[in-house]
C-alpha cells in the first residue's frame, strides 16, 4: 500500500477499514497526537502502540486543535505534512485528521480494540477510555521517553 493510500479523510472510511481488520480476527490499536516534529520519543512510543495488536490506527490533531492546544505558533507543519509523515512508518497502517478538540468521536465510531497514550497520561485521563473498556477493549498507558519533546525542540531552534 503507498503512503497516501493510509490517509483517509473521513470517519466513516477509517470505521470500515477497522471494522474489516477486526472481521478478519486482527486486533486494532488507537493512539492520537500532534506528532508536529517527530523525535524520539515519538518513535519509540509508536513502535511500542504497534506491537500492542495487529493494525495501529494514528489520529491527528488537525492545524486548529494543533493552535488552540499548543499556542498561535503551533503547528510548525501542517497537517498534511504531519499525516504523511505518520503514514511512512511502516508500523502505521492508518491515518485520520480529526477537526474536534478530542479524538473521542472518532474513538467511538472506530471502535478499536486497544487505546493507546504515552506514559504522562494515565489510563482513566485517557480520551475514550469509558467507550473502548464499554466494548471490551484495552486501554494503555505506555512508556514515556524523558528528555524528548516537541516544545523543548523548538525551543532548542529559536535558541539556534
Amino acid at each position: 500500500m503507498s503512503v497516501q493510500n493510509k490517509i483517509v479523510s473521513n470517519y466513516e472510511t477509517a470505521a470500515s477499514q477497522t471494522q474489516a481488520w477486526q472481521d478478519a480476527g486482527l486486533e486494532v490499536v488507537f493512539t492520537n497526537g500532534c506528532f508536529d516534529l517527530i523525535h524520539k520519543g515519538h518513535i519509540l512510543y509508536l513502535e511500542e502502540a504497534a506491537q500492542q495488536g495487529d493494525k495501529l490506527i494514528i489520529a491527528i490533531n488537525a492545524d486548529k486543535s494543533v493552535s488552540k492546544l499548543k499556542g498561535k505558533h503551533r503547528p510548525i507543519k501542517d497537517e498534511d505534512n504531519r499525516s504523511l509523515i505518520m503514514a511512512a512508518f511502516s508500523f502505521v497502517d492508518l491515518v485520520v485528521i480529526f477537526h474536534e478538540e478530542t479524538p473521542l468521536e472518532l474513538i467511538e465510531m472506530v471502535s478499536p480494540d486497544v487505546l493507546v497514550k504515552g506514559g504522562d497520561w494515565s489510563p482513566d485521563q485517557i480520551v475514550g477510555s469509558d467507550h473502548v473498556m464499554n466494548q471490551g477493549g484495552l486501554v494503555l498507558s505506555l512508556q514515556f521517553v524523558e528528555g524528548y519533546s516537541t516544545s523543548a525542540l523548538e525551543e532548542k531552534i529559536k535558541k539556534a
